[in-house]
């Protein structure tokens, strides 16, 4: 995870598929579920859904709360 990670996953829009242009942060577990199954896209954009798959699955989400409520 790098430094700003967690402020991407609450400004970054899913750029493609059925949920595009929802916050990552928004993004319902069922979907994260099915990328950790299936394989997470390469570059950035797979590393932060995995964090987010991560931080949803351990319901670790209310950590983004600040983050939202900064914005």
């Amino acid at each position: 995870m790098q430094a700003d990670d967690l402020e991407r996953l609450v400004t970054r829009a899913m750029p493609f598929g059925k949920y595009k242009g929802t916050l990552i942060c928004d993004l319902p577990g069922n979907y994260l579920n099915w990328f950790a199954r299936e394989g997470f896209p390469p570059g950035e954009i797979g590393r932060l859904l995995a964090l987010m798959q991560e931080l949803d699955h351990n319901g670790l989400s209310s950590l983004l709360t600040p983050l939202r409520q900064r914005r």
